[in-house]
This record gives C-alpha cells, sequence and structure tokens, in this order.
C-alpha cells in the first residue's frame, strides 16, 4: 500500500564505538522509517567498510537490521567517502539496493537529484585527489585482497588522519563550491537536489540559468538524527530522529560471511 512518502537520510557513520547511533538507527528502522514507500541512504551509512567480507559484529547486526527492513519496504543505499567499498556482497546481506552518484530519480510528482555530497567539495583538491586514487578498480582490487586483519589497521590509520586533516582546513574548503552546484543542477535538469556530506543541514535557494532552484543538506547522526520526509505532492519536511536516552544494543558475535 503507498503511502506517498519517502525519506532520506546521511552520514550515520555507524561503528561499534558508537552503540547509541547504531541503536537509534535501528529503532529508526523498525520504527518511523516502516511509515515510508521508500528509504534513501545517501552516504555514509558507516563509518567505514573495509569490504563486503567483513564480519565484524556491529556491521553484521545493522546488515540484519537491514534485511529485515527491506523485506518489507525498499531501501537504496549510495556510497559515501567513509563506506565507498560497499559492493554486491553488502546488498545480499541487507537487501538494500546501490545508487550511484548522482542519480536523477522520480518520486511521485516530483523529480530530484541526489548525491553524497563529497563530489561537491571541489575547492578540497587534496580530497579529490584521493577520492580519484580510491575509486579506481586497481586500488580497490589490491587493498581487498589482503587480510581483514590489515585492512581493520589500515581503516583506523586513515580515520585517524582524516581527522589530522579536517581540522587543518580552512572551513570554506570543506564547504560545497557553488559553481559545482550549479553544474549539478544543470546536469541533473531539476530544481531539487539533496546531499549530505558536510554536516552542515540547511536548506539553500539557488538561481540556476534564471530558474529557482532548491538544494537540501541532510545533517550527520552524531548527535542527533536528521531525516527528510517528502510526500508524493512534492511537499517536504525535515523530521529530526530524537536521540534514544540510554539506548544501548546487545550483539552477540557473529561469523556470518557473504
Amino acid at each position: 500500500m503507498s503511502r506517498g512518502r519517502y525519506l532520506f537520510v546521511s552520514d550515520l557513520h555507524l561503528d561499534a564505538d558508537s552503540p547509541e547511533a547504531v541503536a537509534q538507527f535501528i529503532g529508526f528502522l523498525r520504527g518511523e522509517a516502516l511509515e515510508a514507500d521508500a528509504l534513501y541512504i545517501l552516504g555514509d551509512l558507516f563509518e567505514n567498510w573495509i569490504g563486503d567480507d567483513d564480519d565484524e559484529p556491529t556491521r553484521a547486526a545493522i546488515c540484519a537490521a537491514l534485511r529485515e527492513y527491506t523485506a518489507r519496504i525498499p531501501c537504496h543505499v549510495m556510497l559515501g567517502n567513509r563506506d565507498f567499498l560497499l559492493g554486491a556482497g553488502f546488498e545480499r546481506r541487507s537487501g538494500c539496493r546501490l545508487l550511484p552518484d548522482p542519480v536523477r530519480v522520480q518520486l511521485g510528482a516530483t523529480t530530484l537529484l541526489l548525491s553524497h555530497g563529497d563530489l561537491l567539495c571541489t575547492a578540497d583538491a587534496g580530497y579529490q585527489r584521493f577520492r580519484d586514487f580510491t575509486r579506481r578498480p586497481a586500488t580497490q582490487r589490491r587493498f581487498l585482497s589482503l587480510p581483514l586483519s590489515t585492512r581493520r589497521a589500515l581503516a583506523r590509520a586513515a580515520r585517524a588522519g582524516s581527522r589530522r586533516y579536517t581540522r587543518n582546513q580552512p572551513e570554506r574548503i570543506m564547504d560545497v563550491s557553488p559553481q559545482a552546484v550549479t553544474a549539478l543542477f544543470r546536469l541533473g535538469a531539476t530544481g531539487l537536489l539533496v546531499h549530505g556530506h558536510t554536516h552542515r543541514p540547511a536548506t539553500h535557494a539557488h538561481e540556476v540559468d534564471g530558474r529557482s532552484a532548491t538544494r537540501i543538506v541532510l545533517g550527520d547522526w552524531y548527535e542527533q538524527g536528521s531525516c527528510l520526509a517528502l510526500h508524493a505532492d512534492g511537499r517536504y519536511e525535515m523530521l529530526p530522529v530524537a536521540p534514544r536516552a540510554g539506548s544501548t544494543l546487545s550483539i552477540e558475535p557473529s561469523s556470518s560471511r557473504v
């Protein structure tokens, strides 16, 4: 039965170090998200993803919760800058379907463009070079051929390095480029763009070739969940996902593999 309602979230950054956020997301899947025709996760669902064969218990629990959810409601996931190694194995484990970035979709009466958002941060030349390198198939094959223990160690080192890099960058470098936003609106030929990545939730008005356009930036889930609801008639609203006070997640060791 169609509900005429589509939900969008981004930048959850889930991992074992944030059990409250994991519990909050699983609660969201079992509650609010069931009142939707589809759920779209626009990147960085995980703090990192070192391969579809990763059997770490927290990631296994999240995939299991998504599998439970997708048995009832479609869920589409876009690669983020933290979990760009999600692949066909993740789709099998979770029941989700991966999206290209960017992608143009038609939902009810609305045509919109979806992106994680990191491609729009073109002023950060160092990151864009890193992004290009890590998206190369040969680079990914070499990394995925390493033992899980080695990949976990490299992911921890990369996470620490990313935090140092981010702290040392000017604020303007870390946000989207107006020129890149305009180019993406032209590419998508639509007046609505939804993305995450910057952790700066807001609604921005743009003018592209004399026409009004709207860019909605989703928030992260570090302190409080952020969710966009788009209705079939074109209305949209932000739905804060309140923290679950005292929420915990009990996870049994898992040996599940792809």
